[in-house]
């Protein structure tokens, strides 16, 4: 199938996939006699499980060892538990940030007026880096 069919079925866009073939997550496709892409079920298979790993948040570093680890039967599922388990640790990371910042930008909007007067307590605390 060509690139706009592999796209259709793994969920996947046609640039992300020549993007991921570039950096060595997906083989080069074969190529037709008039130099199309082209990709096989097994293809699909790949791009479908790099399109979850995507969807979870992995990094495409991490998403190259999942790949390997996912193709190599003699693979220890321990190494596939750490490597999730630094990854949810990272995300973990990520969402007290985001709360973080969700308190700090709460905080400027319930003392900013919200009314027709320029003073605006959101903008101040922007200024002042607060």
């Amino acid at each position: 199938m060509n690139i706009g069919q592999a796209s259709e079925r793994s969920g996947i866009s046609p640039k992300m996939i020549r993007y991921y073939e570039q950096i060595g997550l997906l083989d080069t496709a074969k190529r037709s006699n008039s130099g199309y892409r082209i990709y096989s079920n097994q293809d699909i298979k790949n791009l479908c499980f790099l399109r979850q790993a995507r969807d979870l948040g992995f990094s495409s570093k991490q998403m190259k060892e999942l790949l390997n680890l996912w193709k190599n039967t003699d693979r220890q599922s321990a190494d596939v538990k750490k490597l999730t388990l630094t990854h949810i640790e990272t995300l973990n990371r990520k969402i007290a940030q985001l709360q973080d910042m969700v308190s700090l930008l709460q905080i400027s909007a319930d003392h900013c007026s919200g009314n027709e007067n320029a003073e605006c307590a959101i903008l101040e605390d922007l200024e002042q880096g607060e």
